[in-house]
């Protein structure tokens, strides 16, 4: 029987999955699917976010891959697609306070309808232009004082005037870096509500030139995250987009709002909340890159929350990758360094992306001038001090070189989403198991020391032309799965990584270095490189190097689990802190039980720092469908009995490890030998003077007093010696029972 756990290759054996440890759905109970984020549909397979499309320029080396592997590398960014429709947002993980709908005439601005002096400038050169002087307000309209560019802030369209016979103009609802922006009717679609977008400067030739360019390619985008265009008219000499009116308010009058209810101080949303809502429209983006497009001007400004989901808005500087010399618009603090130099792309899309989810999550001061294209050191934002991932996450979006930043949207989702997991999981202790699109599910390991070998393995591209190869090995000899890789029809990436994990487990560290160097010249981004070297390196506990690499994983994949859990080894096994190692191990456990190798390993780092009641507390973690919930109960009914670092366990310890072993499935000599010890610590602690007896408290089924103590432990003992291995261990188990024994007359 197969284990039923999404992204889980283990069978069921004994009751439980030989791989994830957990048990099947129980009768009557369909098994819960892993909830996974929502994914942009892919177009092309693009790389992964620790590979650069440039690799596919390196000519592979003479001796070594085929060249059909190099796209087996490019595995981080295809996978199932994931269903969109949910009630919350964030893969339906946060719930966010609906929008309540409005008339969409209360949405003009009248006599508002102004463009602040701080944001007039000129089209052609960014000279400031229209400012007030000498407490004399600026003009609206005029002649830039350094190129002589002719410049309009002033509505176009008024009140009631008709446009292409079809929408009637009702007013202004906003000004971008477009132009004014109206509301309308639409008379020949019964009295719709319709928007009208138009140029800042009808005179621009670059305005003009892209708002040309929407008429011509805005028809074909069709999604329900992005605004629907529905024409494209002129009226006397200017050009407007029409599209549908979309109620609900813009992420940055959400700020805004914010702000004026916290007393005019920033008030920035919620991590989890930022991150919903950067996962809501992620799609939407992957979309247009799907199309060719490139949106180029994220921001706050053009994301609107309607009651129901949310939508990008303003087109107007939306790219086509194939027309390098149209014109290419954007927004100082969003817009990525290179695109002066090199041009827009994916990776300068998603920066915009990145410098959005920073702005919506802490007061990011000085993004637009100190911090243009940098943030601010991690100890001066709370939020990043507290999600690190959050922190890695961000500077992996916005790093300087645009190959090494996330390489589609769907990869930058899969990872945001397991950002997203750990935040919902520390803010709110609510967990939200899912398979990763990279590694294996949680493996079973040593519960009781770090154990590499419970580290998940990375999956193998099922495009990889040697993946169903790979599939019909079924040998677990090492020297035998060596053998077979070395004899594989295709020596493509996976079967050069696959031979460095079982040379891994052979020792063999030479073989290793050749095979990981062998896919490193092909693409020096590929990080599963770097994660067998780290794996390597933990075995021949080069704890330095092994933390290097893991970190170098994680950084490139801060949504994941398994380098977390990686790390987590690495410290407590003598490459850090013991206090670092919980931390890593706090993070896996919590956002995901399944992990118990994570949730022991905390317990064993609580420990060793003194800290008992927090490793009770991650014993508890393990859910009772799991083949280790006896094992963790146990370590909760041993670490009870044991000393908590100031003496002996309190009577309330023992009456709750007591409590524990009567419910625990255990028989036999393990039920026995635990009972021996909870009754011996209890013994001891009478002895000290440190019980109590209330006439009721009873342990299982003795009373606190030394007498019947002795008697449970005689006969405990006398049990055990039942169940001895050998003839000298039934006389020494027989001598101690004789020995604690109470004394009797005859």
């Amino acid at each position: 029987m197969n284990c039923a756990r999404e992204g889980c290759s283990g069978t069921i054996v004994d009751g439980y999955c030989d791989v994830c440890g957990l048990a099947p759905a129980r009768s009557g109970t369909p098994p819960v699917p892993a909830v996974t984020p929502p994914a942009p549909p892919a177009a092309s397979r693009t790389p992964s976010p620790a590979v650069s499309s440039s690799a596919l320029t390196q000519p592979p080396p003479s001796s070594a891959l085929t060249a059909s592997t190099v796209g087996s590398l490019r595995r981080a960014t295809t996978g199932r697609t994931r269903a969109s429709a949910r009630a919350h947002l964030g893969a339906g993980l946060v719930e966010i306070e609906s929008v309540p709908s409005r008339d969409p005439a209360d949405a003009v601005l009248g006599a508002a309808a102004v463009v602040p002096e701080s944001r007039r400038f000129c089209s052609r050169c960014d000279e400031p232009v229209g400012r007030g002087r000498d407490g004399a307000p600026g003009r609206t309209s005029g002649f830039c004082r350094k190129c002589g560019t002719p410049f309009s802030f002033e509505p176009q369209l008024d009140a009631g005037v008709v446009v292409a016979g079809q929408y009637e103009v009702v007013g202004c609802i906003a000004h971008g870096g477009m132009g004014w922006v109206y509301l309308a009717r639409d008379h020949n679609v019964s009295d719709r509500w319709v928007v009208l977008k138009g140029l800042l400067n009808s005179s621009d030739d670059d305005a003009m030139a892209a708002a040309l360019a929407e008429r011509r390619f805005l028809a074909e985008v069709e999604h329900p995250n992005i605004v629907k265009i529905f024409n494209f008219v002129q009226h006397e000499s200017s050009g407007y987009i029409v599209m549908e009116y979309v109620g609900g308010r813009s992420l940055k009058q959400i700020l805004t709002a914010r702000r004026d209810a916290n007393g005019g101080e920033p008030d920035p949303l919620p991590p989890a909340i930022a991150i919903a809502y950067v996962l809501e429209i992620l799609p939407a983006l992957g979309y247009l890159h799907g199309l060719g497009l490139l949106f180029c001007d994220f921001k706050i400004d053009n994301v609107i929350q309607t009651q129901h989901s949310l939508k990008l808005i303003d087109l107007g500087g939306v790219y086509r990758m194939d027309d390098p010399t149209a014109a290419v618009f954007g927004t100082v603090g969003y817009q990525a360094p290179e695109i002066a130099s090199s041009g827009p792309s994916i990776a300068s899309d998603l920066f915009t992306v990145a410098r959005t989810l920073a702005v919506l999550c802490f007061d990011f001061r000085g993004y637009q001038s100190n911090f243009r294209f940098t943030l601010p050191e991690q100890e001066s934002v709370s939020v990043l001090e507290r999600y690190d991932s959050l922190y890695q996450l961000l500077m992996t979006g916005t790093a300087p070189d645009p190959d090494d930043r996330f390489q589609s949207a769907e990869e930058m989702a899969d990872q945001l989403y397991g950002v997203l997991r750990e935040v919902v999981s520390d803010e709110e202790g609510r967990t939200v198991p899912a398979a990763s699109k990279l590694f294996t599910g949680p493996v079973r390991g040593d519960n009781e020391r770090p154990d590499r070998r419970a580290l998940p393995r990375p999956l193998v591209d099922r495009d990889d032309p040697a993946a169903g190869y790979l599939a019909t090995i079924a040998t677990t000899d090492p020297q035998q799965m060596i053998a077979d890789l070395r004899a594989a029809p295709d020596r493509t990436v996976e079967v050069v990584l696959r031979l460095a994990a079982e040379l891994i487990e052979v020792g063999d560290w030479d073989s290793v270095q050749e095979a990981l160097t062998e896919v490193e010249m092909i693409d020096r981004w590929e990080w599963r490189v770097a994660w067998y070297r780290g794996v390597m390196d933990l075995a021949r506990q080069r704890f330095g190097d092994c933390r290097a690499r893991f970190t170098s994983v994680y950084r490139s994949l801060p949504g994941e689990l398994a380098p977390k859990l990686a790390l987590g080894m690495v410290c407590e096994s003598g490459g850090g802190v013991i206090s670092e190692g919980a931390g890593w191990y706090e993070i896996v456990s919590r956002t995901d039980p399944a992990f118990t190798v994570a949730t022991f390993g905390l317990a064993r780092c609580r420990l060793a720092a003194g800290e008992r009641a927090g490793a009770l507390a991650a014993y508890d973690r393990v859910p009772d469908s799991s083949s280790d919930y006896v094992e963790a109960q146990t370590a909760r009914i041993r670490c009870l009995a044991e000393s908590n670092g100031a003496g002996v366990a309190t009577a309330d310890d023992l009456l709750v490890a007591g409590s524990i072993l009567e419910s625990l499935p255990v028989r036999g000599e393990q039920r026995v030998r635990l009972q021996a010890e909870v009754l011996e610590a209890a013994l001891a602690l009478v002895e000290r003077g440190g019980a109590f007896d209330d006439g009721r408290s009873s342990l299982l089924g003795y009373r606190f007093l030394e007498r019947d103590l002795r008697f449970g432990v005689e006969r405990s003992y006398r049990e055990l010696a039942r169940w001895a291995g050998s003839s000298s261990e039934r006389i020494e188990l027989v001598d101690h029972a004789n020995q604690v024994r109470p004394r009797t007359w005859t």
